[in-house]
């Protein structure tokens, strides 16, 4: 019998797809490892149920939207970043270059700043807002913010990623009491063991799927995903409706006569501060060897 499914796990060569309301416990065939192919968590795929004892088996991945090297996840929808308004206060050049990969993978990015209890975080949602980017204001000590966040959770496969100290527990824990995560680990406390904390998981969280990544920081998105500077304009949606307005087709909207976007940056259109991050950004994507291209590109 063949169903399929979402693969929630993979661990020890073993994977956990839940397909008809079960979760089932497959070994993938030979043929992956000749096409030097992985099954990742998030990836749809086709399973046969084995008979007279025999091992269940994942046969076929089915087409990936997107994948993501560090952690490995598939076909993620919503890359959930989360910022603390203060103490420590944001880096907002990092911020603006996470959404940016996000866009590059056609993963839509959501901003969260926490702490709002300390610090009004108005202004940082502002920027983001006017980007076109959801951002929301939360605090996990009052509460406040928390509901107004949930919904953007439900039916969707998202992830969350920021340093550490900025809160991505304590609001995990504000969705779902039960969790009660005292440190930043998930898995602990979802009753997985300390062996599973290094692998990625998917559970159900407020109508939708959450992606377990133990340890997932920017610096993982940072050191395993590359931005190239021709797709690098793209990668920022408020500079959509300028594109194709500069005066020359090879204009590279950093410091170009008749830029299209330059002019919206002066006219309080797009945020300055966001376009210095694009500079700083295509600064550092031009100086990108093409073994470096070659490494971590798509």
């Amino acid at each position: 019998m063949q169903l399929n499914g979402l693969l929630q796990k993979g661990i020890g060569g073993f994977y956990y797809v839940e397909a008809a309301d079960a979760v089932y416990e497959c070994r993938a065939r030979g043929v992956f490892r000749k096409r030097r192919q992985t099954p990742l968590v998030g990836d749809a795929v086709r399973i046969t149920l084995g008979e007279a004892g025999r091992e269940n088996t994942i046969d076929e991945i089915l087409p990936r939207k997107n994948f993501l090297r560090r952690p490995p996840l598939a076909n993620l929808e919503q890359l959930i970043i989360v910022a603390s308004s203060c103490e420590p206060s944001p880096n907002l050049f990092l911020l603006d270059k996470l959404t940016a990969i996000a866009v590059s993978k056609q993963i839509a990015p959501v901003m969260v700043f926490t702490k709002t209890d300390l610090c009004n975080a108005d202004a940082l949602t502002g920027i983001y807002r006017q980007a076109g980017i959801p951002a929301f204001s939360v605090s996990c000590k009052t509460g406040d913010g928390v509901e107004a966040f949930r919904p953007i959770l439900a039916g969707k496969l998202s992830a969350f990623t920021g340093n550490s100290g900025v809160g991505k527990s304590s609001l995990l824990n504000c969705l779902d009491a039960s969790l009660c995560l005292p440190t930043g680990e998930i898995s602990d406390k979802l009753g997985r063991g300390r062996h599973t904390t290094r692998q990625s998981e998917i559970f159900h969280l407020a109508g939708g799927l959450v992606a377990d990544t133990p340890g997932f920081s920017s610096l993982d998105l940072e050191k395993s995903e590359v931005l190239r500077k021709e797709e690098l304009p793209f990668c920022f949606p408020e500079f959509l409706p300028y594109l194709g307005q500069c005066r020359f087709s090879s204009c590279t909207h950093t410091r170009d006569r008749g830029c299209a976007i330059l002019r919206a940056v002066e006219k309080g259109e797009i945020n300055r501060q966001r376009h210095e991050s694009y500079v700083a950004l295509y600064e550092a994507a031009k100086a990108l060897k093409e073994w470096e291209l070659d490494g971590r590109g798509r």
